[in-house]
């Protein structure tokens, strides 16, 4: 089950953070995906350390917590998408799909003519979206 998802700029400012789950882990959500923005920078800044090639944008499981897996996903304009779950079992080819369909409507939302770039993306309609992707993502791993 997803429980958080992020947008994070590429200065590092937080675009949208959304989560899933009671409002008691909420901040500890947030500061998992804080974290998590220094291992996306040491994968980005120290390529032949890490596995992904310089033109992957999936950065794949960047790192396990006692609950949670973190996976990372980075766009050509260095914004970055982080999901946390916790579910301990998912396969890569899921969460590609899934960063694949957040990207299509993280594209759609920045696009509108009325979103200031750089900005927190304020859209309902995004955040919809946002929710049903989320929703089918959970499905489909559970079953």
């Amino acid at each position: 089950m997803i429980v958080c998802i992020a947008v994070v700029g590429h200065q590092n400012n937080p675009l949208y953070i959304q989560s899933f789950t009671e409002a008691d882990d909420a901040l500890k959500l947030h500061h998992i995906v804080h974290c998590s923005l220094d291992v996306v920078d040491e994968r980005v800044n120290n390529p032949k350390k890490s596995g992904p090639m310089l033109n992957e944008t999936f950065l794949g499981l960047l790192y396990p917590t006692e609950n949670y897996k973190v996976y990372g996903y980075l766009t050509n304009t260095k914004v970055k998408f982080i999901l946390v779950t916790t579910d301990l079992d998912v396969r890569d080819a899921d969460v590609r799909n899934f960063f694949r369909r957040f990207h299509s409507a993280y594209l759609d939302a920045v696009s509108n003519p009325f979103h200031v770039p750089g900005k927190k993306i304020t859209s309902k309609t995004f955040a919809e979206r946002v929710s049903t992707i989320v929703k089918s993502f959970s499905f489909n791993t559970t079953g």
